[in-house]
């Protein structure tokens, strides 16, 4: 801090954060050194403010049918800037010019889901989340591309096939199903037999 003139008696403190609790100390000093420092000031909260840190690491995916998940990483707790603090998310198709808005009240949220039927599958949103809290809304994230869920496949997999291997083994192949836009990347396959 700057050092003050000693016939002065008072001082403003700036660049402090929102509703954050400070106390404050006062310390004397002459041309031999610095003195013992004063007792602590009681704990003075400064006031609320909009806040100005967005949500970091928006992305999602995943989820079932007609879902678009979103999720982020929370913003800290000294960095809200006030009481009633929450999430603003908005998300448009990829290609609209229309934006929806939603909006998440709990501090500790760090997940939206969006259903509605007629979200085809893998379809990309173009996704932003921002900040609110009782002064007022804040800052919104830059845009990130987020897909909704996949479905499940609509097909059955082609050319199956066995071959005897052993007493007690038989070895089954297929043609793999072919990645889908609309369907999603196939994890997996079950083989029955009876």
């Amino acid at each position: 801090p700057e050092v003050i003139n000693g016939r002065t008696h008072k001082a403003t403190v700036v660049d402090l954060s929102p509703w954050v609790e400070y106390e404050f100390r006062v310390v004397a000093s002459n041309s031999v050194g610095i003195g013992e420092p004063s007792r602590p000031s009681a704990l003075l909260k400064t006031k609320a403010a909009v806040p100005v840190v967005a949500p970091t690491n928006i992305s999602g995916g995943g989820g079932s049918r007609s879902e678009l998940v979103i999720t982020w990483e929370p913003v800290s707790e000294e960095l809200q800037n006030g009481e009633g603090f929450g999430y603003i998310v908005m998300f448009r198709p990829l290609g609209s010019t229309t934006w929806t808005k939603a909006v998440v009240a709990s501090v500790e949220s760090s997940k939206y889901i969006y259903r509605n039927e007629s979200i085809t599958p893998l379809s990309p949103f173009e996704v932003k989340v921002g900040v609110y809290n009782n002064e007022g809304e804040g800052t919104l994230s830059s845009i990130s591309i987020v897909y909704s869920g996949e479905d499940e496949p609509q097909m059955a997999p082609a050319g199956a096939s066995a071959l005897s291997v052993s007493a007690a083994a038989v070895e089954v192949s297929w043609l793999p199903i072919p990645w889908n836009r609309h369907t999603g990347r196939v994890l997996g396959y079950e083989v029955r037999g009876w």
